[in-house]
């Protein structure tokens, strides 16, 4: 097949668009963390930027989209995007070169392990960090990527579908976080001090940034510059929204008063939401989405984290994991096969169970396949090396113990 131009630069532009999302994470779990822990938590997103371009292109892409492996894993064939050239792969991207899918995919496989940082934020060391995300990468989402994505892959073979990566980057994440912060163990004053914002600025920031880089990170997953990508883009703007004032409304209700803080959570959830059905549902489905994602969310991170009484510092479980799950089962309910053949049956709501049978089956594989390979990894770091700060080192805050810089260098005030 022939290279098209316009697709080409479509899928280039996306991935870059998805670049920018892991600094605007930064900033968004930044501006969420204390003052003193502002540095650290940057750090925690942007070294991915280096770490996970190396490993991906080292053995990642390989792993994940090279030839099967009992439908687990890919082969070595590809490690140093090894014959990943300028001519299209058939089986992924028919029109694009072969080095744009994989630089595409790329973005995402920076981005997955970066909102693991949120769960441990304020309290892990950045050496234990480093190994961990090093880890997770290889032994959670290179082969995950590979079942729900890869030719021959078994979440694939299910019939289950994923448009852009609601199973392989935001259950895979939210699990793993919610795993990672319970084995870490609480912060120092949880529980006895609140835990405050030190900039909303950094929020809203990081979360412009995330809405505007998911237009590439959702529209960019149809590979093409083509209606499906017109679709994916309205679907996920309309989610987006919806949420956001079903945040709102929430806030409002219950408190009295809405915030920014949760107008951009509202958003980002219900980014979160419509990521594996934005090429699949109907845009009136997408409303749905948006709308119900944030009650859902919003009771995660408040009724149920209070109950189980776990460190979750910057909810990512709560916003990755509920959404990414929530987002799952509504491709199950809404999905069109008019829309995207890519889907073998209709949802739900259309009067087929298959593919709600399938989303659900793929649903509780990644929780638990991500869930126990977590359990495992932070289980063997702790073994080999510190893995928290000490108590003291927490009160004198990471940014000056791991990383020997500040954030604010005037700024003589308590924490």
């Amino acid at each position: 097949m022939e290279i098209n131009n316009g697709n080409t630069a479509f899928i280039i532009v996306s991935s870059a668009l998805v670049l920018l999302m892991t600094p605007g994470l930064a900033f968004f779990y930044a501006g969420m963390e204390r003052r003193k822990n502002a540095i650290n938590t940057l750090m925690s997103c942007i070294f991915i930027l280096g770490l996970g371009a190396v490993l991906w292109v080292a053995v990642g892409y390989s792993l994940a989209f090279g030839n099967d492996h009992g439908g687990i894993i890919g082969d070595f064939s590809k490690v140093f995007f090894n014959g990943v050239g300028m001519e299209p792969n058939a089986d992924y991207a028919g029109t694009i070169p072969e080095t744009v899918f994989a630089a595409f995919q790329m973005m995402f496989a920076i981005i997955t392990p970066a909102l693991i940082c949120g769960a441990v934020a304020g309290r892990m060391k950045f050496s234990a960090l480093f190994v961990f995300v090093t880890a997770w990468s290889l032994l959670v989402y290179y082969p995950l990527a590979h079942m729900v994505w890869g030719v021959g892959g078994f979440i694939r073979e299910l019939g289950a579908v994923d448009f852009a990566g609601g199973n392989v980057v935001h259950i895979s994440s939210g699990v793993s976080g919610l795993v990672a912060c319970i084995l870490l163990g609480k912060r120092r004053e949880y529980g006895v001090v609140p835990y405050k914002p030190h900039n909303i600025p950094f929020v809203v920031l990081g979360a412009a940034l995330l809405w505007f880089g998911w237009f590439g990170f959702n529209g960019g997953s149809a590979l093409a510059a083509d209606g499906l990508a017109a679709h994916a883009f309205v679907t996920t703007n309309t989610s987006a929204a919806a949420a956001l004032l079903s945040w709102m409304l929430i806030e409002k209700v219950l408190h009295g008063k809405p915030t920014i803080l949760g107008a951009c959570t509202g958003a980002v959830v219900g980014l979160v939401a419509i990521t594996p059905g934005a090429g699949f549902v109907p845009i009136w489905a997408s409303l749905i989405i948006g709308l119900l994602v944030s009650p859902i969310c919003y009771f995660g991170m408040t009724k149920i984290k209070a109950k189980f009484g776990y460190d979750d510092a910057l909810d990512a479980f709560g916003c990755h994991g509920l959404g990414g799950i929530w987002g799952g089962i509504a491709t199950g309910l809404f999905t069109q096969t008019s829309i995207n053949s890519g889907a073998q049956w209709n949802g739900l709501v259309f009067g087929d169970v298959k593919l709600f049978v399938a989303q659900v089956l793929s649903i509780v594989i990644t929780i638990a396949f991500a869930g126990i390979a977590t359990f495992i990894i932070v289980f063997v770091i702790k073994k080999v090396m510190p893995i928290k700060v000490t108590q003291e080192e927490e009160a004198q805050g990471l940014d000056l113990v791991e990383h020997g810089e500040v954030a604010y260098p005037s700024f003589n005030g308590l924490d």
